[in-house]
């Protein structure tokens, strides 16, 4: 318990005490936010605001993981290894498109078949490392059966070895484009990504830590145990990396002093991913992370709505907090809002994960 408490205070630290030093280096080279056309007008006066944020959350987070694990002189594991080459390759991704929209002063970076194709790269190579690696007991990162609270019934591997792998990359690879294009698009207002990041985050530190005292194995563990292959050292990255967003959204809130561009919001996303399918929670993720497939969602509502209406939209604009801002609600407010929504879905995925274990007794 004290490495994830060490990890989450120094992500907090460092993220707190980096993200000012790294705002005057984006100052000094001109290195500003450039905002898009046809988004709410209120938004352009954060024209300028330094972006590429993402590198302090990413490296903050890596380096509290690894401090929490020399704390307690703990090799990291092949779990949150997995998970950190997620959040570091598409953060790259992502820090390769802002560094286009500076370069060339426009609010568009990387063309999309080259942004899918760098999401696909990462996401492929994590797709076929996840299962492998098995510890003693043959339990593998990830598994090749949809999760939910644990493994489901429905296992790739009734098809094969073969097939199992192929398809697990498919859905994988799914997962981590829906998560990172979910977070880039909830992150439009100022601290709206990295505080829900937060409450994500802490949320599972507390998923890991329950399945680290109902392991398979562990002395009392029952039928209901967890086959997961390291609670602990996802327990240390998930407080590691909740720390530093909470860290960097100091400088975040409102009025921001930074943004975390693209190289945050993918990197978080790719991150949130990773993190439900090593802890085999993939579909409780979309209920703990409900806040950002809200937003997700109003995003694909509105495109499809427009289309079949032939030009009428859901919305006011989208996604959804652009809504809410049309109709004149204060960005703060917008926020604050959200993060109670993000808090109760969170609470709600919490509880269900607790409930299960408790009827299932």
């Amino acid at each position: 318990m004290r490495a994830v408490v060490f990890a989450a205070g120094l992500g907090v630290l460092l993220s707190l005490l980096a993200t000012p030093v790294f705002i005057r280096y984006l100052t000094r080279r001109q290195f500003g936010q450039f905002i898009r056309q046809d988004g709410p007008a209120s938004h352009h006066v954060k024209r300028g605001t330094p972006t590429m944020g993402g590198v302090v959350i990413i490296l903050a987070a890596v380096l509290a993981w690894l401090g929490g694990n020399v704390l307690v002189g703990r090799a990291p594991s092949a779990s949150s290894l997995l998970v950190v080459f997620l959040m570091v390759g598409l953060g790259l991704v992502g820090f390769l498109d802002d560094a286009i929209k500076i370069s060339r002063e426009r609010s568009l970076g990387l063309k999309a078949r080259w942004k899918f194709l760098g999401q696909g790269v990462v996401g492929l190579t994590f797709g076929v490392l996840a299962l492998q690696f098995p510890d003693a007991n043959g339990v593998t990162p990830a598994s090749s059966a949809v999760s939910f609270l644990r493994d489901t019934n429905l296992d790739f591997a009734i098809w094969g070895p073969t097939v199992a792998l192929i398809v697990f990359v498919i859905w994988s690879n799914l997962l981590i484009t829906a998560w990172s294009n979910a977070v880039n698009l909830t992150d439009g207002l100022d601290g709206l990504a990295s505080g829900t990041a937060v409450i994500f985050f802490a949320a599972y530190v507390l998923i890991c830590l329950w399945q680290i005292n109902q392991a398979c194995g562990a002395p009392g563990a029952g039928s209901t145990c967890y086959e997961v292959r390291d609670p602990w050292d996802l327990a240390i990255l998930a407080g590691a990396i909740a720390g530093s967003c909470l860290g960097f959204l100091w400088w975040n809130a409102s009025p921001a002093k930074i943004f975390m561009g693209d190289t945050g919001s993918l990197a978080l996303g790719g991150a949130i991913a990773g993190m439900t399918m090593v802890t085999r929670t993939e579909l409780l993720g979309v209920i703990v992370g409900g806040l950002f497939v809200m937003v997700v969602a109003s995003s694909v509502l509105q495109i499809g709505y427009f289309k079949l209406s032939g030009g009428k939209r859901l919305f006011k604009m989208a996604p959804l907090h652009h809504h809410f801002e049309l109709m004149g609600w204060g960005e703060v407010t917008i926020v604050t809002r959200f993060w109670i929504i993000a808090a109760m879905f969170t609470g709600l995925g919490v509880g269900i994960f607790y409930a299960e274990w408790v009827a299932s007794l």
